[in-house]
C-alpha cells in the first residue's frame, strides 16, 4: 500500500542523491504488496512515505544501520542524547576534527551513532563519505546553525516499528524477498564518466559488476513473481544492463551534490521496472 499524500514526510538525514523530489513518481511506480524491501537504505525517504505491512531496509554501511537501530530502540531517550551535540561549542572547525577523529576510533554505540548524525548535519554538504582505511573524512561544512531533526527521528521511530534494519550486501537482502514483497533499489548510481565516480559512500565501491548483478537478480526475481524498481542514471552501460526490464522510464532531474549552485545541472535518470 502507498502513501498518496502530497505533503511528504521529510528524513531526518541528510543524503546524496536523496529522493525526496522524487517521491510522487516512486510512489506511483511502486505495485501493491505486504511488505517493502529497500537493500540500498539511504535516508529511508521511500520507507517512510509509503504504507506497508513490514519493511526491511539495509545496507553495507554499519554507521547507518546502527544509527537506525539505536534510534528504533532508544525511543525519546536516544534523541535527546543525539541533541546534546548539537551545541555552538561543537559548531567549530578544530572541534569537528576533533570529534571526527574520536569518531573514527570508537566502537559502536550510542556516543557513535549520535555522532553520525552531528556529522550528518554540521559536515560539508551533508555528504558521508570514507576513505580506503574505512575513516569517516568529511570536512566541516561551515553552518551558521546545524538543524536538529527531533520531530523528523519521532517519525521515523513511530515507522519503525514495523520495520528491520540490516547491515548486510544487497544481494543478500533481496534473497529474503517472497511473494508480496516489492523491492525498491536505489543503488549507488552510474558514473556519468570515469572522473565522475562517486560511490565512496562506504568503504567499499559499487563496481559495475555489483549493477550488473543487481540487473541479472532483478529479471530473476520478477520471474518468480517479485516486483523489482531500479534507480540510476540513464547511460548506455544502464540501457545495456536493464534490457530485460518490463519498462524504462526516463526523466530528468535536478542534481544538488555539487557544492558550487551553477553546477547543480539537469541530468537524465531512470527507473527500471521489472515485474
Amino acid at each position: 500500500m502507498k502513501n498518496n499524500n502530497s505533503n511528504f514526510q521529510r528524513p531526518f538525514l541528510k543524503w546524496a542523491g536523496g529522493k525526496y523530489r522524487l517521491l510522487p513518481r516512486i510512489i506511483k511506480a511502486l505495485p501493491e504488496g505486504k511488505k517493502l524491501i529497500e537493500p540500498f537504505a539511504g535516508s529511508g525517504v521511500v520507507f517512510l512515505n509509503t504504507d506497508y505491512d513490514r519493511y526491511l531496509l539495509s545496507d553495507i554501511n554499519p554507521d547507518l544501520i546502527n544509527l537506525f537501530n539505536d534510534l528504533k530502540q532508544g525511543k525519546s531517550e536516544f534523541i535527546d542524547y543525539a541533541s546534546e551535540f548539537f551545541v555552538e561549542k561543537n559548531n567549530k572547525e578544530k572541534k569537528f576534527y576533533r570529534l571526527r577523529e574520536h569518531f573514527n576510533q570508537l566502537e559502536t554505540g550510542w556516543e557513535r551513532s549520535a555522532l553520525f548524525l552531528y556529522f550528518n548535519r554540521h559536515g560539508y554538504n551533508g555528504l558521508c563519505r570514507y576513505n580506503r582505511s574505512g575513516g569517516f573524512n568529511v570536512p566541516f561544512g561551515r553552518y551558521k546553525r546545524p538543524y536538529f531533526p527531533a520531530k523528523e527521528m519521532e517519525f521515523f521511530y513511530q515507522k519503525a516499528k514495523s520495520a528491520e534494519f540490516r547491515c548486510q550486501p544487497f544481494l543478500k537482502t533481496m534473497s529474503h524477498s517472497r511473494k508480496g514483497s516489492v523491492i525498491y533499489c536505489d543503488p549507488p548510481y552510474l558514473p556519468w564518466s570515469l572522473t565522475a565516480n562517486f560511490t565512496s559512500y562506504s568503504k567499499q565501491d559499487f563496481s559495475l559488476d555489483n549493477q550488473r548483478e543487481l540487473a541479472i537478480e532483478a529479471a530473476h526475481l520478477a520471474k518468480r513473481g517479485v516486483p523489482v524498481i531500479v534507480a540510476n542514471h540513464d547511460t548506455k552501460f544502464a540501457r545495456l544492463i536493464y534490457e530485460k526490464a518490463s519498462k524504462v522510464e526516463s526523466f530528468p532531474v535536478r542534481r544538488f551534490i555539487s557544492c558550487d549552485g551553477k553546477g547543480r545541472n539537469n541530468a537524465q535518470e531512470l527507473m527500471a521496472i521489472y515485474k
